[in-house]
């Protein structure tokens, strides 16, 4: 980085345990025992896709079976895929691959869906897409890669193969957040509340960015943004309080 060594301290391969203190006076803990005083904090820790456990996910994940529709969804132009899941991001995930993939398939556990009617209806309007609703998945087959999903019909217990080249997963995301539950207001499952227009959180000095939050889209740049919306207060709020 530009400024290490300079004004920039870098310190890899740590996880942080703990953060205490009050605006102005902050201790942040390290998982070695180290400790680190700040003023202000900002913290942008992510969050990890939750995945599907079942036979094949972990096997070919990355071969045909994807958590990000942004990242490998171009990649399936012109082929059969599924999504997996029933809220929005499944939704806006099908709506993103029907516009260059074969045919979308969406596949959800209960009766109902989670996304909004808007959305629903939208993408059941189009002629590539169906969805399959109170199913179980029992496991993704193939051989170098993904060649579809085997479900099982709650209704009747049928069990049917469904042939796809990809597998697109949405069944939420779990915010890294754990550290700081007990220091910060958090939302959902998990997720660090902040005020939008200036990504503060609950706790005076103390700022949040990018997946770890409760922010409505998850993804890099937007994440980036964030960052930079969150580090344009900090420096405002360290001038208003030397």
């Amino acid at each position: 980085m530009e400024y290490a060594g300079e004004i920039l301290t870098v310190k890899e391969g740590f996880l942080v345990t703990n953060i205490t203190g009050e605006a102005g006076n902050f201790t942040v803990t390290l998982d070695r025992g180290d400790a680190i005083s700040t003023k202000t904090v900002l913290i942008a820790s992510g969050s990890n896709r939750r995945k599907i456990e079942i036979p094949g996910a972990a096997e070919f994940e990355n071969k045909g079976l994807t958590y990000c529709a942004t990242c490998d969804g171009p990649l399936f132009a012109d082929m059969d895929v599924i999504v997996i899941g029933g809220g929005n991001a499944a939704f806006e995930t099908a709506a993103q691959l029907l516009a260059y993939c074969k045919s979308v398939t969406l596949l959800n556990r209960s009766a109902t869906f989670r996304a909004d009617e808007i959305t629903v209806n939208q993408t059941l309007k189009d002629p590539k897409f169906r969805a399959i609703t109170e199913v179980e998945m029992l496991d993704v087959y193939g051989t170098d890669f993904v060649e579809g999903m085997t479900i099982r019909h709650n209704a009747d217990k049928r069990e049917e193969k469904l042939a796809a080249a990809g597998i697109f997963v949405e069944v939420g995301q779990i915010p890294n957040s754990g550290y700081v539950k007990d220091f910060v207001e958090l939302v959902g499952g998990g997720q660090i509340k902040i005020d939008p227009r200036t990504q503060a959180t609950s706790k005076v000095g103390v700022w949040a960015a990018g997946d770890v939050t409760d922010v409505l889209y998850h993804q890099n740049n937007i994440a980036a943004g964030d960052a930079v919306r969150a580090l344009e207060d900090i420096y405002i709020w360290l001038h208003k309080n030397k």
